[in-house]
Parts: structure tokens; C-alpha cells; sequence
């Protein structure tokens, strides 16, 4: 059990895509329902324009995948479903079959939550029976896609904040419970200091924060008096909303309920800013508190911010310490979604031995996909990472050290002689069992950390962002340009 069968009891076995169903029914029909394949989970392009993408998910992906049986009620409900003929779509032997799918030979490789991934590196690589990566594709792409998403925003976030703590504040704004959910998590990874998703603090071990609304403050006919209230009842966690009415005499007010709590042995902790010039009047309430013997006291502000907005605040000097971000964190505001896709790159039939590569072609460039089983090996110095490069498994790193661009194959980055290398894809699942323990939230948040510092300045801008080098091994390279040559050749009539 985990967080995703505690969140939901039923089966989600049903939670794929129709076509998944029908092409597992064909697989069946056709007799090769004991061959296997490779199929790659990527994207295509980072969100929000940005130089890097922060890989989320994969915890509940693993669960899933562990998970994944077709129950009776299940197959009962898929025996309902009609062809255009008004016949069973499915084969009653196809809905036997798939109550005794066997999952003990699926393989998944992956990224661990919170690396810097970038465009057509492989963030899964799922190996098994083809039905069953089939099937595995849509719920994969729905549990992978939205996280990884919502985390990237959320770094992009902490790093306008340059240290200061961020709160995601965006529940009430979220879509649904799930999307509630996902995104305290993702947010959290992504390296946001606390939610206050009271449920996400307790299923995923989240510090939850909160102040209060301006509905308290609306509640009694004085704002003085609901903030003496407040503090009366809540004497450990007093910050204030000062802006239901006038901002700077709500400041004001706060220093006097903060006196009071400072007589009694408690402290203001800050007040918080909801509206109007943010800049402005935080600087202007920042000299109040100080003036009023209270430095330690906190400005925390919302309403409506993102990365952009709070490198504008402060640019402008703003004296805000906490940033509450919702709206635009949670619901990846201006990029709603990510664009993951999941590909085969291999088949192999059934009692052979050697793997049958595939490719998929596109008259747009970043939609044909690279063949092979592939990973991702990652070039770092002393002073950060260098390139990554995309190899096949099956044949090893076999060309120079040097990755090429896939589409642009002029476009070469040669490697130094002296970087080191590791490569991001680790064992996940296998046998149909989690196999990569030890894995906390807490750890892949850190990660986050740890590599954005590894990472070029330039890549890590918001505007403009540096490209980082991620290529082919030559000899990938090679084999892609030979295959698709092929394959266009073949497609000519």
C-alpha cells in the first residue's frame, strides 16, 4: 500500500485509454501476445520556455504498475462495451486473458524523482510483454506528465525567491481533488518549503502552513479587534492578513496585537500582504515593524504570483521574506501541460533472442523517435555538468566522446577527457516489483537542489535560457540516419 492505494481503493486498472484496450485485444488476436517491446517515456520541448525540466511521478507510477490487475468487475464492465456492429468489442477468451495477465517479467527503468531531465531523454524505459507496456502507456503519461510539470514550475519559482521560503497556497485553485494533490506534492519536490493542504501534510509528510482569511478579519465589526481575537486563540501561529481594509493601518494594528503577544512570552510572526504594490508596501511595512521593535517579524505576500513576478519584486527592493504562491503553481499557469509522449523503439518475437529495432518518422523533426534500448549517460566536471548523451544499452557507448545534436547533426558537442559520467536511468521495477527503495520524498526534493547548482547559470535563466548540450552517442546517430532513410524509402510508393 502506498499513498496512491490510500488516496484510492478501486481498481484503476480501467484508467487508460480505449485504444490501449483494443490494441491489446489485437495483440491477443493476432498471436503475439508473447512478444515483448521497449517503449520510452519522453518529452519533446521544456515547459515555460525553461533551460531544464524537473522529473516527478515516478512514485506513483511505480505503484500503479505494481498494482495493475484487471479485476472481475473490471472485465465485467469492458464485456458491456459495443463494436459499430453492436457485437462484444472484446473476445470473451481476450477478458480471461487479461484477469491472468503477468506482469513478473515487466521491467521499468527510470530517472529518480527530482533530476534535471531535458527534451527526448527518457525519463521511463518500459520492458515486458507488449500488451502489457501497452497498456501501461496511458496511465504513465497521466501520472508523469502533470508532477513533473507542476515540480518544474516550483523550482523555477524557488529560484526567483533566491532562498526565501515558498508556501504553495493553491487548493482552493487546484483542479479537483487530484490535481490537489499531485501538485502539493510536486510543488513540495520541486522545493517549496510547505502546503496548506492540510491532506497532502498528512499522506505525503508535508510541513503545512496557513494565516487566515479576510473573512475572519470581516468577521467583527473592528479589524483591531479581530486580530486581538486571533491572538487570543491562536497565540503560537499569529500571522496576520493586513489588506481587507487599508494595508498600512492594518500593519499597524498587528504591532499592536504583536505587543500584546510579546508581554505574554509569544511573538509576531509576520503579516501578510494579499494585494496592491507589493514592493512598495512591503517596504513601507517593513519599517513600521522595525520602528515598532519587532525585526524578527515576517512579510509573507500572495496574490497571484509566479518566478517572473518575484524577480520583478525584487528588483524592486521589496522586503518580503515568505512567498505564497497557488494559482499559478498548481495549475503550471501558462503551460497546462507537458507534452510527454511513449514510444516503441524495440520488439522482439517470441522465442528470439536479438531485439528488432523501430522508428518512428515525422515530417516535423522533433516527432521521429530514436530506436533502440536506450539511456542516458550524464558528462560532469568539477565545475558542473557538461552534456548529456543518449546511447543504446544493447551496444554501449561505441564513437567518440562527443554527442550530436538528433536533429541538427552538424551540431556537435565534443566531451572533456576529464569529466566523469553516471547514467540516470536505474533499475525501478522488476519481476513486477518495486526494486528502487530507500527513495523519500525529502531526498528527491534535496536533488532538485543539488543539481540545479551543478547546471550552467545561463540554462537556469528564465529568459532566453542557454541550451544544454543533450545529443546522440555517433554511433546512435548513425543507426537513427540509416533507419530512417529506410523507413522513408519503404513509405515511397
Amino acid at each position: 500500500m502506498g499513498p496512491l492505494s490510500d488516496l484510492y481503493r478501486p481498481s484503476l486498472s480501467l484508467l487508460t485509454d480505449l485504444y490501449q484496450l483494443t490494441m491489446a485485444h489485437a495483440v491477443y488476436k493476432s498471436g503475439a501476445w508473447k512478444d515483448e517491446a521497449v517503449f520510452h517515456l519522453i518529452f519533446r520541448r521544456p515547459p515555460f520556455a525553461s533551460g531544464y525540466t524537473v522529473a516527478a511521478g515516478l512514485e506513483n507510477a511505480l505503484e500503479y504498475l505494481a498494482g495493475l490487475r484487471f479485476t472481475e468487475d473490471d472485465r465485467a464492465y469492458l464485456a458491456t462495451l459495443a463494436g459499430a456492429d453492436g457485437k462484444p468489442l472484446f473476445d470473451q477468451a481476450f477478458l480471461d486473458e487479461l484477469g491472468r495477465l503477468d506482469l513478473s517479467t515487466l521491467e521499468v527503468d527510470a530517472v529518480p524523482e527530482g533530476t534535471l531531465v531535458f527534451p527526448q531523454e527518457p525519463l521511463l524505459r518500459v520492458k515486458g510483454p507488449v500488451a502489457a507496456c501497452m497498456l501501461a502507456e496511458t496511465p504513465l503519461l497521466n501520472l508523469i506528465n502533470f508532477p513533473t510539470l507542476v515540480a518544474t514550475k516550483a523550482a523555477r519559482v524557488v529560484q526567483a525567491a533566491k532562498g526565501e521560503p515558498v508556501l504553495e497556497f493553491g487548493l482552493r485553485r487546484a483542479q479537483g481533488i487530484d490535481g490537489a494533490m499531485t501538485a502539493s506534492r510536486a510543488a513540495y519536490l520541486g522545493g517549496c518549503a510547505a502546503t496548506s493542504n492540510v491532506l497532502a501534510g498528512k499522506v505525503y509528510g508535508i510541513p503545512v502552513k496557513g494565516t487566515h482569511a479576510h473573512s475572519w478579519v470581516m468577521l467583527f465589526d473592528e479589524e483591531r479587534e479581530s486580530f486581538q481575537k486571533y491572538a487570543e486563540a491562536m497565540p503560537n501561529n499569529c500571522v496576520f492578513l493586513v489588506d481587507t481594509y487599508d494595508t498600512l493601518q492594518g500593519v499597524k494594528h498587528a504591532i499592536e496585537a504583536g505587543q500584546w503577544l510579546k508581554a505574554r512570552g509569544q511573538s509576531l510572526l509576520g503579516v501578510r500582504l494579499d494585494s496592491g504594490d507589493l514592493a512598495d508596501l512591503s517596504i513601507r511595512a517593513r519599517k513600521l515593524l522595525d520602528d515598532a521593535g519587532f525585526p524578527e517579524a515576517r512579510i509573507y505576500a500572495s496574490n497571484d504570483l509566479d518566478e517572473k513576478i518575484i524577480e520583478s519584486l525584487k528588483q524592486q527592493g521589496a522586503k518580503i521574506a515568505v512567498w505564497g504562491v497557488g494559482t499559478r503553481l498548481v495549475t503550471a499557469y501558462d503551460e497546462p501541460a507537458l507534452g510527454g509522449v511513449y514510444k516503441l523503439a524495440a520488439v522482439r518475437r517470441a522465442g528470439e533472442k536479438d531485439w528488432r529495432y523501430r522508428v518512428k518518422v515525422s515530417e516535423q523533426p522533433a516527432k521521429t523517435s530514436t530506436p533502440g534500448i536506450l539511456q542516458v549517460r550524464r558528462f560532469e566536471t568539477p565545475e558542473g555538468f557538461v552534456a548529456d548523451g543518449i546511447y543504446d544499452q544493447e551496444r554501449g557507448w561505441e564513437g567518440a566522446l562527443e554527442v550530436i545534436n538528433p536533429f541538427d547533426p552538424t551540431l556537435r558537442w565534443p566531451i572533456p577527457e576529464h569529466a566523469t559520467a553516471h547514467d540516470l536511468l536505474v533499475p525501478a521495477m522488476r519481476g513486477g516489483k518495486i526494486v528502487l527503495q530507500g527513495e523519500s520524498l525529502e531526498q528527491a526534493r534535496q536533488r532538485v537542489g543539488q543539481q540545479l547548482e551543478r547546471l550552467p547559470a545561463g540554462t537556469k535563466r528564465f529568459l532566453n535560457a542557454h541550451l544544454y548540450p543533450v545529443g546522440l552517442e555517433p554511433k546512435l546517430q548513425e543507426l537513427r540516419t540509416k533507419m530512417v532513410l529506410e523507413a522513408r524509402k519503404v513509405a515511397k510508393p
